[in-house]
């Protein structure tokens, strides 16, 4: 953090995920008179936080994170396409802008990451995909995962072509898993249960197993088993989610992953 606070940063948009990082870097000690934001919108605590908000942008920051939304790309990378060439590194965490679009905003010389992540790093406990391109230096993808670990786990694809899987499963899977709860919720109240008692139920169990799994030294197969005992309640139950689950789960992502390759390819 010490180069960026040093040279600057520059975030070139600050909605939910945005705002998500900006906090993440401002309580790990970065100076608020280190970054600069551009966005048309400032929320009122954007406006209230004291960093450099709509005042152009700086000359050669160290790095230059691209927060905008896809459809806003056209209008928002000329403010910034000086920037190209002068040292800048620039991550993306625009869903669906291949790099081959930076490049051709910033040339091909710029080191630029592109990064995958998801929503729970609204509170800290995202998981961030990042690839870069033959520009960008493993001192490089180092400083990206410095920055994007301020709002979570971070893992490095061998190349861009994985990133549509990444976003059948990371990018769209807390949908998944909400609408899970969503369904959970629903199947206690048909037994019977007060809804504000079956969401608390569902949502509770689900963030639980979750904290488990991650935590756990056994792989999620073996904490299955681990739960079930044999002809109980668990078996019963997971003998009607295990043969319709899998295939599920599998068209799931390939449709998620599938769109998001057309959205590439226009």
């Amino acid at each position: 953090m010490d180069e960026i606070a040093t040279a600057g940063l520059l975030l070139l948009g600050c909605g939910r995920m945005g705002g998500a990082m900006l906090a993440g870097w401002l309580d790990r000690g970065l100076p608020r008179a280190s970054v600069w934001v551009i966005d048309p919108d400032p929320s009122d605590w954007l406006s209230g936080l004291g960093v450099h908000l709509n005042e152009g942008v700086p000359e050669a920051p160290a790095v230059a994170l691209i927060a905008v939304k896809p459809q806003m790309m056209g209008d928002a990378l000329p403010a910034v396409a000086a920037l190209g060439g002068g040292g800048t590194l620039v991550i993306s965490v625009a869903a669906g802008t291949p790099i081959s679009a930076f490049e051709a905003a910033f040339g091909a010389g710029t080191p630029i990451v592109r990064a995958m992540p998801n929503t729970p790093a609204a509170v800290g406990r995202g998981i961030t995909a990042i690839v870069g391109n033959a520009a960008a230096s493993d001192t490089d993808l180092g400083r990206a995962e410095t920055l994007l670990s301020a709002v979570g786990q971070v893992v490095r694809l061998e190349d861009e072509g994985q990133m549509d899987a990444v976003t059948g499963v990371s990018g769209s899977g807390p949908a998944y898993v909400f609408h899970m709860i969503e369904a959970l919720t629903a199947a206690a109240e048909a037994e019977g249960l007060p809804p504000a008692l079956a969401a608390r139920l569902a949502q509770a169990t689900v963030a639980g197993a979750g904290a488990l799994a991650e935590g756990s030294q056994d792989s999620p197969a073996q904490l299955r088993v681990n739960v079930t005992s044999p002809n109980g309640t668990t078996q019963a139950g997971l003998e009607v989610l295990m043969a319709e689950l899998p295939d599920l789960m599998r068209r799931t992502v390939s449709a998620a992953s599938r769109r998001s390759r057309e959205l590439r390819n226009g």
